[in-house]
């Protein structure tokens, strides 16, 4: 009730324009594209608290020690250790399997710095937990922001990442010039049974 409270005080007063497919009705992998700024984050959750979407969110184990863990973990935060990735996969999946309900938020960038490729690991944990992909994205031309369709992956991942790249290709996130083209490493299938890279 709070953070739904916040959220309509935020978007009455926001210079960004909510514009949005409906909340997923089922657990999702939500990516957060294009990253390019830490207010990325701010969206995000604006954007999940007025859609009432319970998010989890990945994060490398040190943004949690201390004073900051009890915070990130209220604000979705899953923490990942980076030396067992593949701990992430079985956490998602014991999540589905409880009967959560979440958008998983991902951001396949990685970094706020432009780069070459998108990180594999939003493929690989939606192709083996199930879970369709929402497209969450930030575009400063229009000011808008919001999540896009949710689409079922297919295994074929050069196909799958067409439609991600049709979807993405005219939205510009926050800072442009440091957007990254949706594209994998490794487009040929590999991509989907290489890890969290």
């Amino acid at each position: 009730m709070i953070r739904s409270l916040i959220a309509r005080v935020y978007w009455t007063f926001s210079r960004w324009t909510l514009s949005t497919e409906p909340a997923p009705t089922r657990p999702t992998v939500l990516i957060g594209a294009p990253h390019t700024s830490n207010w990325d984050f701010v969206l995000m959750l604006a954007i999940a608290w007025r859609l009432g979407i319970d998010v989890r969110w990945l994060g490398k184990d040190s943004l949690f020690r201390g004073w900051r863990g009890p915070i990130m973990r209220a604000l979705g935060g899953i923490p990942v250790d980076r030396r067992n990735p593949q701990g992430v996969v079985a956490d998602v999946v014991a999540r589905v399997h409880d009967g959560e309900v979440f958008g998983l938020v991902v951001t396949p960038e990685g970094t706020r710095g432009s780069g070459t490729y998108w990180k594999s690991g939003f493929y690989r944990i939606a192709h083996d937990t199930g879970m369709p992909v929402t497209l969450g994205y930030v575009d400063r031309t229009t000011m808008t922001t919001g999540l896009g369709s949710t689409i079922e992956l297919t295994g074929d991942v050069a196909a799958d990442m067409d439609r991600i790249r049709a979807f993405y290709a005219d939205k510009s996130g926050l800072r442009p010039h440091l957007r990254t083209e949706p594209r994998l490493r490794d487009e040929t299938g590999a991509a989907a049974s290489a890890g969290l890279s």
